[in-house]
């Protein structure tokens, strides 16, 4: 998640946010009051909802999360509808909104094109001679979004002169993402390694080869995506902010990765002259240039097709589809697949963010919502400066500058304040609906570019459509984002509960907010630059807390043998730490002006935790949990709930948790950093 605040004056009085009921805003049909909250809070705030809510046959998981998305993807298909089943003025918004959704809609034209999408694509590096030719094409390509490159070119903030984009250079190409799938012993991942080299080979035979043939150029593929992996970075060595930032001018780029022919690539990617790049993890790109100098060229080649082909699989026929589906039940576990409507929402609502996020709003978000917001955010903002002083691990200088990054925070909530212009980009209904994809991303690939090499960055663009049921904290923008999909029950209900809300949308505030302040975001100052404003003795009592948090989520089992990375998931560990601190200093505060009772039996501090729990409540595949521990920087949901509120002093005297209850921790070995 991102953050962003304007600034705003720590003196704010806290006041009342929402209006009251006189209902408790929690439904007892979710708790399992059978279940002691000291031994298994999770399953006491949310047992009953878990038992009631059994996974179908199309989700790997469900939840909140879930829930909202589901309720957008119906709301979205209406708004899209509008157009797609009415004839619509070539080249307006409408149109296109209407005319790709008709395309992902069209499954008998979708199948009787079988592959023959593909074909102009296919042949293009079917004709490639050279290496050198080789790289240019792969890179022609992947302007038009087929990933063809064993690494990836982006654009970001420079860490460190945090008001100037700046080009990256770092690992990719690996099909399966994570470099864990293809090096480790561990044998649930060598399960989904061989569902990645069935597909593989499936996808193969469906573009006309026979199946030793495609077998052969799978293991073409495993061969060099495996060389890549053992040289990539693991998910704890990518959240090193340092580890991952090597600036240096052009010319050295050149100097220090000559088997790579940057100036073609960068022409065939549609960059213009750069003077300044950060290649993130060098190691991987040195494997890159032995790969390109020492693989046969008809191996190359195979690896490009193997990307273009299964890149297009959900696009195409029934039969590629089929392909990709059965790879993305082996990672999550999932029974059957999404209809193909809901394929078609997303793609459009991904394709076209800002254009359906307008209209979203328009329908479905009030302005008062974006209101009580701010004066949430605001009451947070307030709590969290009150814990910075009372913190007795920082000297005043720190929290000086602390509060100095806290009250520079940018807000986001809702909606931009300006909107994307589409007018640049075309749909062609005439096309197959891979061409179109490829000239969308050609497109979108040529606007980033446009507006942001070589140019200031722009404080203004949101990094989520308005429809994304999730939030974000930037530490290079210093901003925190709420999109208002996810500003609606259970995470936020103007009209339930304080205590409710501030257990739910509350703690994601404060969780954006502490990111911020978390092992990542505290290397970053208030304009976003990478800079160390700790007093060397601050900065150890820092790291020594984290180490406790780290240390404790290690040790918490989330299927049998199987247990977080501490180190992993420490900067959202953190975020949760401090969001549920901040979010319930903040409640207290607003109950000093605007007391709350005991209602339906559970004091305004237990439903503000009982909140949190049904937040969190979701049931999972085994096969998703693994799937999360290897590649997610987050805990999975029990232990956003287990392990979390066991480090929340607050928690134990609400539920009157002792020594003995199976959650009970010593104080004196919880973290208590936010």
């Amino acid at each position: 998640m991102k953050k962003q605040i304007v600034l705003l004056s720590l003196a704010l009085a806290c006041t009342g946010v929402f209006a009251q009921t006189p209902t408790s805003g929690i439904d007892r049909s979710n708790l399992d009051t059978s279940v002691r909250p000291g031994d298994d809070f999770y399953h006491y705030a949310a047992g009953g909802w878990l038992k009631s809510h059994p996974l179908d046959a199309e989700h790997p998981e469900n939840g909140a999360f879930v829930d909202l998305e589901e309720l957008n993807q119906k709301r979205i298909q209406e708004l899209i509808l509008q157009y797609a089943n009415n004839p619509q003025e070539q080249g307006t918004l409408g149109q296109k909104i209407g005319s790709l959704y008709n395309l992902m809609m069209d499954s008998v034209r979708l199948n009787r094109e079988g592959w023959a999408p593909l074909k102009p694509t296919l042949a293009r590096i079917a004709a490639i001679k050279t290496p050198r030719e080789y790289q240019i094409v792969t890179a022609a390509l992947d302007r038009n979004g087929e990933n063809t490159m064993m690494y990836y070119i982006g654009i970001d903030a420079d860490q460190r002169n945090a008001d100037w984009n700046l080009v990256s250079i770092g690992q990719g190409g690996l099909g399966l993402g994570s470099r864990d799938y293809y090096v480790s012993d561990d044998p649930a991942k060598k399960k989904v390694l061989e569902a990645y080299k069935t597909c593989l080979t499936h996808l193969f035979q469906l573009v006309g080869n026979d199946e030793a043939t495609a077998k052969n150029k799978m293991q073409k593929v495993l061969d060099i995506e495996t060389e890549i992996a053992k040289a990539s970075y693991d998910e704890v060595k990518l959240r090193d902010v340092d580890g991952n930032y090597h600036k240096m001018s052009y010319t050295e780029l050149v100097d220090q990765f000559p088997g790579i022919d940057w100036g073609n690539v960068m022409l065939a990617s549609g960059m213009p002259a750069i003077d300044s790049i950060n290649v993130a993890q060098p190691e991987p790109i040195h494997e890159v240039e032995k790969i390109l100098t020492n693989t046969p060229l008809e191996d190359l080649k195979t690896y490009a097709e193997a990307k273009v082909i299964r890149g297009a699989s959900s696009h195409l026929s029934d039969a590629f589809r089929k392909e990709a589906f059965q790879l993305g039940a082996a990672l999550s576990g999932v029974k059957q697949d999404r209809p193909r409507w809901k394929r078609a929402v997303s793609l459009v609502s991904n394709s076209l963010g800002e254009a359906i996020g307008k209209l979203y709003v328009e329908k479905y978000f009030p302005e008062s919502s974006k209101k009580k917001m701010l004066d949430l955010v605001h009451n947070l903002q307030t709590a969290l400066a009150e814990r910075i002083d009372a913190a007795t691990w920082m000297g005043p200088a720190t929290k000086a500058q602390a509060k100095d990054k806290l009250q520079n925070f940018i807000i986001k909530i809702g909606y931009p304040d300006k909107w994307k212009d589409y007018s640049g980009l075309q749909v062609n209904d005439s096309l197959s609906l891979y061409a179109n994809l490829q000239r969308i991303s050609r497109w979108a690939t040529d606007k980033y570019i446009a507006e942001k090499v070589n140019k200031k960055v722009d404080k203004s663009e949101w990094g989520m459509t308005p429809q994304t049921v999730n939030a974000y904290y930037n530490p290079t923008t210093n901003e925190i984002c709420f999109p208002a999909a996810i500003l609606q029950p259970p995470f936020f209900d103007p009209n339930a509960d304080d205590a409710v809300n501030y257990g739910a949308i509350g703690g994601v505030i404060g969780h954006e907010m502490s990111h911020g302040f978390d092992d990542q975001g505290s290397q970053f100052d208030k304009n976003g630059n990478q800079h160390d404003w700790w007093t060397p003795q601050d900065k150890k009592n820092f790291n020594a807390r984290t180490k406790v948090l780290a240390d404790y989520f290690s040790h918490f089992e989330v299927l049998p043998g199987v247990k977080i990375n501490g180190e992993q998931t420490l900067g959202e560990n953190i975020g949760d730490n401090g969001g549920l601190n901040i979010a319930f200093t903040a409640l207290q505060n607003s109950m000093k002006q605007h007391p709350l009772t005991t209602i339906d039996g559970f004091t305004p501090e237990q439903r503000f935790f009982l909140a949190w729990g049904r937040v969190w409540a979701s049931n999972m595949t085994p096969e998703v949990i693994r799937y999360l521990i290897t590649v997610d920087v987050h805990s999975p949901n029990m232990a956003r709930v287990n392990a979390a509120l066991p480090q929340i002093d607050a928690w134990y005297k609400a539920f009157n948790v002792k020594k003995g209850d199976k959650l009970f921790l010593l104080k004196n070995k919880r973290a208590h950093i936010w």
